[in-house]
């Protein structure tokens, strides 16, 4: 009983002690409850002053356009850009919450700047403080030296200025090299467009949306020639002869892009596109983009205007191919890797390791295209969907214009996986004549490597 008795107590004293610290909770919700909405003017008043002044350090550099935004890395200033638009929304929504206007707080500095002009934007206060040709901003920014940028601005200026009938309509007259540097930044850091807006002083994103496709129009029209596999098929044999591929003219290769679409691209030994098609389905298999795609229909009379190889010490001869994936139907024209149950050895063996050489190339391409041109990895709106096989081809053309330049390549450890699509293995019947080609190639590499 006398357990029983304290263990009553015990509780009841408990009950007490909880009731009472729940008292001064209910007071403090209510004393809460009566604070004025004047009372979160100081907060909100610093909220806002430091919203104001990164948006003028943003549209401006502060200090009279002389601010530390030019030394800011690209993916520093987005950043910076992200957070103070999502900071400034957030604000707005309290102030609603509040039924308060922005008027009724006191900054504590000078209200955001207006939209920069091209004439005060941070990219005309970039050309003004870089007279150095040697200047690492531009590859962090635009993935091309300031020589290679005015060097593609000259060949796309006629594309890029704008009509007397544009000025005439109204439309806003935007520099060819804004417009440039607006869409290279743009494709290389995958920038919105509001934020190309504010970085390049165009009075809007639709403009900055304008300008963009311009550009990769013009680069389309301008620099086509630079897929040369019809123009330059001698190099392009030669630089696989030195891989032990003998009369090789290419390696054919698939990637998707932002998980809704496939591109299909043919590359050489230095890892340039000499052809490509884009636009294909995510759920295509490549045996069945290959006949639809022009490089089907024109491969004969590409690979037909030389004669047979013939090979030493094997009695044979070889026509010219392209290297294809195991996804890839076996052609007389496209020759892909031995595969079965069991794995492949003698010749069989050394041909797929000299093949599988040649095929890094296709996707050593893809990763270095992704690499350089980041918008090509994130996700496109569904309305935007459209244009995204225009802007790959686009984007390859640019990189191929970057090697031509001999620019360097942006870091690409870790775009290694990203670029690993795993296509199935093709299922269907192989050509005899492809299977006879493949067996006197791989005769004539066993006797060349394992004499």
């Amino acid at each position: 009983m006398a357990s029983v008795m304290a263990g009553t107590k015990l509780s009841s004293s408990c009950t007490t002690c909880t009731a009472n610290s729940r008292n001064p909770t209910q007071e403090e919700e209510e004393e809460r409850d009566q604070i004025s909405d004047d009372d979160l003017t100081p907060a909100l008043s610093l909220a806002a002053s430091a919203i104001s002044l990164s948006l003028r350090f943003l549209s401006d550099g502060g200090r009279g356009g002389l601010g530390g935004d030019l030394l800011l890395l690209p993916s520093q200033t987005l950043k910076l850009d992200s957070s103070v638009q999502s900071a400034a929304m957030s604000l707005a929504r309290i102030l609603t919450l509040l039924r308060r206007s922005p008027q009724s707080l006191t900054l504590n500095s000078p209200s955001p700047a207006p939209p920069p002009t091209p004439r005060q934007s941070w990219f005309l206060r970039l050309l003004s403080s870089s007279p150095s040709l040697g200047d690492p901003r531009w590859p962090e920014n635009f993935r091309m030296s300031k020589p290679s940028f005015y060097l593609l601005l000259q060949t796309l200026s006629p594309s890029l200025n704008s009509s007397p009938s544009a000025a005439s309509s109204g439309v806003i007259a935007i520099p060819p090299e804004h417009k440039l540097g607006a869409a290279l930044f743009r494709l290389a850091h995958g920038a919105s467009f509001r934020a190309v807006a504010r970085r390049f002083g165009l009075p809007s994103p639709d403009l900055a949306c304008r300008a963009f496709y311009e550009v990769c129009k013009a680069v389309a029209d301008q620099l086509g020639h630079l897929f040369e596999l019809s123009s330059d098929l001698t190099r392009v044999l030669q630089g696989f002869h030195w891989m032990s591929l003998p009369n090789c003219c290419g390696a054919l290769g698939f990637s998707r892009f932002c998980s809704s679409v496939i591109a299909q691209a043919l590359v050489d030994s230095e890892g340039r596109f000499l052809d490509v098609s884009a636009g294909w389905r995510a759920s295509m298999p490549p045996a069945e983009i290959i006949p639809r795609t022009k490089l089907h229909s024109s491969q004969a009379i590409v690979l037909a205007c030389g004669p047979p190889l013939q090979l030493n010490g094997v009695g044979s001869s070889v026509p010219r191919y392209f290297l294809g994936g195991s996804c890839c139907p076996l052609l007389p024209w496209l020759l892909t890797p031995f595969s079965g149950a069991d794995e492949p050895s003698g010749a069989a063996a050394v041909y797929n390791a000299v093949h599988a050489r040649g095929m890094k190339l296709v996707h050593k391409a893809f990763v270095r295209l992704r690499a350089r041109w980041q918008l090509l990895r994130g996700g496109w709106k569904e309305e935007c969907a459209e244009a995204l096989p225009f802007v790959i081809v686009s984007a390859c053309l640019l990189h191929n214009y970057l090697i031509k330049c001999s620019e360097p390549v942006p870091d690409e450890s870790d775009m290694e996986k990203e670029v690993a699509d795993g296509f199935p293995a093709f299922e269907g019947k192989a050509d005899k004549v492809g299977e006879r080609i493949r067996c006197v190639l791989a005769s004539h590499l066993s006797k060349l490597i394992n004499p």
